[in-house]
């Protein structure tokens, strides 16, 4: 049960791998398991919330709300990603994905992607390689940190 809850908590928003991991891990998953399960997880957010934007915009942009909210999203994510993206190009994107800390990840960076159009095959490249440093870099950190305490 810790692993599926390590995986929906990976492939959430609100957390992502960077809270996964750690999760399964102090649940007592070896950080092995851990780390494939998040970064799977994790892996996933770029084609599926790719497409949900997508479909959302295609279908509901008619509706006031959702247009205001999108509107809301698109403004965040283009103020937060903007200048790295525009200087360093995908490097930028994935360095923004990278970084392990709030407010960067998989989420904004696939919806940077989408809100700048960079093209769908080189931002899920990037948005992956990011994710991937990142998680390792949760690993790593939780292997040595949870060792020391050992």
């Amino acid at each position: 049960m810790d692993l599926l809850y390590t995986f929906l908590i990976s492939i959430s928003p609100l957390g992502e791998a960077r809270v996964g991991i750690p999760y399964g891990a102090l649940k007592g998953i070896p950080i092995g398991y851990a780390f494939l399960v998040g970064w799977i997880a994790n892996l996933l957010v770029f084609p599926v919330f790719y497409k949900v934007i997508q479909f959302s915009n295609r279908e509901l942009w008619k509706n006031r709300w959702y247009k205001k909210f999108a509107l809301f999203l698109s403004k965040r994510a283009k103020s937060k990603t903007q200048n790295s993206i525009k200087k360093y190009g995908l490097w930028g994107l994935m360095v923004f994905v990278m970084i392990p800390l709030p407010i960067t990840g998989s989420y904004m960076g696939t919806l940077a992607a989408y809100i700048l159009g960079i093209d769908y095959k080189k931002s899920l490249i990037a948005v992956n390689i990011g994710v991937t440093i990142s998680c390792i870099i949760i690993s790593t950190t939780m292997y040595f940190g949870v060792k020391s305490f050992l």
